[in-house]
């Protein structure tokens, strides 16, 4: 009986072993297939000169920050966006409550940028359980443009960041491109997303956070856009879209009790027959110095978000467990010859996903000095996987919601 319930873990940790194999290699296409893009991207911008670049039209731009509380570096965040390279645009910040400690650095930032179109606006309205929905579409009253971005509060950026995030929304491949491929010719660009990076506080949780991103989470957004051909999700890091499309979904108010906001408006778009388009752009952001139960507790939060948002891809994760599988089929295998091969196969795989993507696709300059807690980090990832199952609720900002269907439900006061 023991015997044979050995053999069983063995067959199972090598197919997980098979599976993750083959994830990787899907990871690390999607790394060589943004590379590719960006190289032609900085070739076609370099061909195109100055000449083309100031007489091409570039829409005015409404960017929406919904804010609570302070993160780390928010001021020098914010600046960022005060700093583009781009014609017209405003930024408009919103939080719910006027003595949120965020209005002084949005009033300084106003001081020193005086001339700029930058206002605060405080939305007094609780529309749902999801504030920064509630704040987005009271904040969305005030916006002048079309064009619109939706980027979260901690997010740094570049001086080219707007004309290179909005360039897909107003310069449409001509199905006659052979640098684009025929499916994405024939959809309309709705919305533009971007992969992010994040730079660790000097602490254990903060380090595991940023190591997850460059190389869990991106390989994972890399993966599912090689899987379905496009993304039919966004990333809160950056969010640009159109306010006709907008109103077409519902607006800000129909995702109003979603966890996921970004998700669903991002699925939501695809479901009008836009592409969500993943930028070559990649945004900072400078991370709370979380210990291990804030960790522990953000990760959940996400786990679970991603498990309602989509249960199939959530639940297909299992089989991407490379490490927790290859270690099953050794212990299983009482470390027989070829159960170390099979590890040996997976750990390089898994570091070259790790440095593809978190070293060459995102250019994260802390990656290496971190990679050494990857094992960690990856074992961890699996335990959250198999306690995300365990309960339904969330603390998000201090408060504690159940979810339901991706919904939430505010719990307590």
């Amino acid at each position: 009986m023991i015997q044979s319930l050995v053999s069983f873990c063995e067959l199972v940790a090598v197919i997980g072993c098979v599976t993750s194999s083959i994830y990787y290699l899907i990871c690390l296409r999607g790394a060589a297939a943004f590379l590719r893009e960006r190289r032609a991207d900085g070739a076609h911008s370099e061909r195109a000169g100055e000449s083309a670049r100031a007489t091409q039209t570039l829409p005015p731009v409404s960017i929406l920050k919904p804010l609570k509380g302070t993160d780390p570096e928010i001021y020098e965040s914010f600046r960022s966006h005060c700093l583009q390279d781009y014609p017209e645009y405003e930024i408009i910040f919103g939080v719910s409550d006027p003595n949120d400690p965020a209005v002084a650095r949005v009033q300084e930032l106003q001081r020193e940028f005086s001339g700029y179109p930058i206002r605060l606006v405080i939305c007094p309205e609780k529309l749902g359980p999801n504030l920064k929905v509630s704040n987005l579409e009271q904040m969305l009253r005030s916006a002048r443009y079309e064009h619109l971005i939706v980027n979260d509060s901690d997010i740094r950026v570049e001086p080219d960041y707007l004309r290179r995030v909005m360039r897909p929304l107003v310069t449409q491949p001509s199905a006659a491109d052979p640098d684009v491929p025929d499916p994405i010719n024939r959809k309309q660009v709705g919305m533009v997303t971007c992969l992010y990076r994040g730079v660790a506080a000097d602490t254990f949780g903060s380090r595991l956070e940023s190591l997850g991103i460059s190389t869990d989470f991106c390989p994972g957004v890399l993966a599912a856009h090689q899987l379905e051909g496009s993304l039919h999700f966004a990333l809160g890091s950056t969010m640009a879209f159109r306010r006709a499309d907008l109103e077409l979904i519902g607006g800000f108010r129909a995702m109003v009790d979603y966890l996921a906001d970004d998700y669903e408006l991002g699925r939501r778009i695809t479901g009008l027959g836009r592409e969500v388009r993943l930028s070559d752009v990649v945004v900072e952001t400078h991370l709370p110095a979380y210990d291990r139960r804030g960790f522990l507790a953000h990760q959940l939060r996400w786990a679970r978000g991603v498990r309602d948002s989509r249960p199939g891809g959530y639940f297909g994760l299992v089989s991407t467990f490379g490490l927790m599988w290859a270690l099953l089929a050794l212990a299983a295998a009482q470390a027989a010859t070829w159960s170390w091969e099979v590890l040996g196969v997976v750990v390089l795989l898994r570091l070259a996903v790790a440095l593809g993507v978190g070293h060459s696709v995102l250019r994260d300059r802390q990656l290496l000095r971190n990679m050494w807690l990857l094992p960690l980090r990856d074992l961890a990832g699996a335990a959250l996987w198999i306690a995300s199952f365990t309960g339904h609720t969330v603390t998000w900002r201090g408060d504690r919601f159940e979810l339901k269907d991706g919904r939430l439900i505010r719990i307590g006061p």
